[in-house]
């Protein structure tokens, strides 16, 4: 399988409510996670707390998608350019646009970082 298939693996299962699973299965226990403007975040525990904290915070999602994806096999990186329309808890509908980065090490995603728009 290669990096770009596991990644849209990764993304099948989000975009089929499975986000939490996703990521226990496909991220490393050492991952580090950025989002620009904010302080990495390391180790899969921190991270996937995080992942919860965003969970809770949706009160609805109308659609999802994957715009554009490439990926650089020989050094192990799959960028995705992704969208989530959804609904908050505070009720403020918003469409999400950004541009994932990852970093792979075999079955397992090791760094990942997002741009947003």
């Amino acid at each position: 399988m290669t990096y770009k298939q596991k990644a849209q693996a990764v993304y099948d299962m989000i975009f089929s409510g499975q986000l939490l699973e996703a990521f226990d299965k496909f991220y490393h226990e050492e991952v580090v996670m950025t989002e620009i403007g904010e302080e990495a975040r390391v180790g899969k525990a921190i991270n996937r707390e995080y992942e919860i904290k965003f969970l809770e915070s949706v009160k609805a999602v109308h659609g999802a998608g994957i715009d554009s994806m490439a990926s650089d096999e020989e050094n192990k990186t799959v960028l995705i350019e992704n969208w989530m329309d959804v609904t908050f808890q505070n009720d403020v509908r918003m469409k999400i646009s950004q541009v994932a980065v990852q970093k792979w090490d075999g079955d397992f995603i090791v760094e990942e970082r997002f741009y947003h728009r």
